[in-house]
């Protein structure tokens, strides 16, 4: 059916103080069934969940389009990544260890890798049943039970993701949903039986859930905001750079954390490269995400709509150019009139110091300003309170590595960008928050060492 914009699909209750305290202490007697068996057992378990999800596909990414209204040609790449991202897991899962340490006498020590018990995971509206499978697939695989709040203004797909959970053979409770906003959020950091939090959202939150957690010194996850910057050198392939460019801001109608958003151009291609990056941006094709030709749906609700227009308003007054885009766009189809649609924008004659320069929008709107040398543009690249992405594009690799190594931020790219492989970590510096998904650093921050030290011998004392 065409996506009704504006409609209410459903409604979910939100989840008081008595019910998350019911899924924490479900997910707790869950989690000694779990922690008791062998990687290799859990290791089965995901990956059925895996197959379950590649089996489900086209339905699961329907239902995220029409939760997110992202097209469904990008929800089907989610999809693909969310059950990679559980075999990876799953691989891992069996190979978990610790290590032995030969000490003087015959003694020994040796290391246990343990779980941490139940793990809080807060998702984003951007990415929500990604988001869920990057959280639970590392946590699990390690033996913890999660408790996953996603966002108020996506709700739905998660729960799809519990039912899977539950089909492929978790015990009952390991991966619980509550539903509701900040005050749901509250009871779940503060509750005492939460051994860890992960987050991704915005800095502001991050804050209040890293004071929270300090309150119950809680181990924290934060993947929040960024203001990235992505490096066009003039010796770059152009095609490549636009694309990259186009990758960079416009994914999920631009609502990405790593996103691109400062396009810094060599001067001596400049013209050039604005001129096609403007062309190709007019040529996206805009409308109801169900249809397999759309490339950007709707932004995901009118406040944000809004607040999207109020930053090109703004820039627009800072002395910024419109290029092209950045206006409300109504469709065709009457049912889709009341869409929360704007067109892509991009914006010329930006100066570092312009708002939409320096904060997160998380909406389509590219920012294109000029440099000379490499050194300036490094400084300039650093010149931010975030440190989530960076990107370059040049055909001198010698450059491209000395431009990522300078760049403070957690995630590069080398002449691509907005490409998350459930094998490599992702996360950022600075203000972007600590910690990280994905990798086998991931298996860092969802379990614990334990130390100990055996004695062959007999105890000498000083005493």
């Amino acid at each position: 059916c065409k996506m009704c914009p504006g409609r209410v699909i459903s409604k979910l209750l939100c989840s008081g103080e008595k019910e998350v305290d019911l899924a924490v202490q479900s997910a707790k007697a869950a989690f000694k069934i779990w922690s008791q068996m062998s990687g290799m057992e859990r290791s089965r378990v995901l990956l059925e969940a895996a197959r379950i999800i590649r089996e489900q596909r086209e339905e699961i990414a329907t239902l995220e389009t029409i939760n997110n209204g992202k097209s469904i040609f990008e929800a089907r790449v989610d999809i693909d990544i969310s059950w990679q991202c559980l075999e990876y897991y799953a691989g891992l899962a069996g190979s978990l260890a610790g290590e032995h340490i030969q000490l003087p006498g015959g003694s020994f020590g040796y290391t246990r890798r343990e779980p941490l018990g139940v793990c809080v995971g807060i998702g984003a509206w951007n990415y929500p049943f990604q988001i869920a499978c990057w959280k639970s697939a590392p946590a699990l695989a390690c033996g913890n039970a999660m408790v996953f709040k996603p966002s108020p203004f996506t709700p739905v797909s998660v729960v799809r993701l519990a039912e899977i959970f539950t089909e492929a053979g978790v015990p009952k409770g390991l991966f619980n949903v509550v539903q509701g906003g900040a005050a749901t959020g509250q009871f779940l950091c503060h509750h005492p039986d939460v051994a860890k939090i992960s987050f991704t959202g915005s800095v502001p939150t991050g804050i209040k859930i890293m004071e929270m957690a300090a309150k119950g010194i809680k181990p924290v996850t934060l993947e929040l905001g960024g203001k990235s910057p992505l490096i066009i050198f003039s010796d770059c392939v152009l095609e490549n750079a636009v694309n990259g460019a186009l990758m960079a801001n416009f994914l999920t109608q631009g609502e990405v954390c790593c996103n691109g958003t400062r396009v810094f151009v060599e001067r001596k291609i400049l013209d050039v490269f604005t001129k096609e990056v403007v062309k190709r941006t007019q040529k996206i094709k805009i409308g109801d995400p169900l249809l397999e030709d759309t490339r950007m749906g709707a932004l995901i609700n009118r406040p944000h709509l809004d607040r999207v227009q109020g930053f090109i308003k703004q820039a627009k007054e800072q002395g910024a150019e419109v290029l092209c885009g950045g206006d409300l766009y109504v469709p065709d189809d009457p049912k889709l009139k009341n869409g929360y649609y704007m067109r892509p924008c991009v914006l010329g004659n930006c100066t570092d110091d312009m708002t939409c320069v320096k904060e997160e929008i998380f909406g389509p709107v590219m920012s294109i300003l000029p440099f000379d040398t490499e050194e300036e543009v490094v400084q300039r690249a650093n010149a931010t309170k975030f440190g989530l992405a960076g990107g370059v594009f040049t055909r001198d690799i010698q450059k491209a590595h000395r431009v990522v190594a300078a760049l403070k931020a957690g995630m590069c790219f080398i002449n691509n960008y907005n490409v998350s492989p459930v094998e490599l970590p992702f996360g950022g510096y600075k203000a972007s928050g600590f910690g990280r998904e994905n990798g086998r650093a991931a298996i860092e921050y969802y379990s614990q060492l334990k130390t100990v030290c055996v004695e062959m011998g007999d105890v000498e004392s000083v005493f």
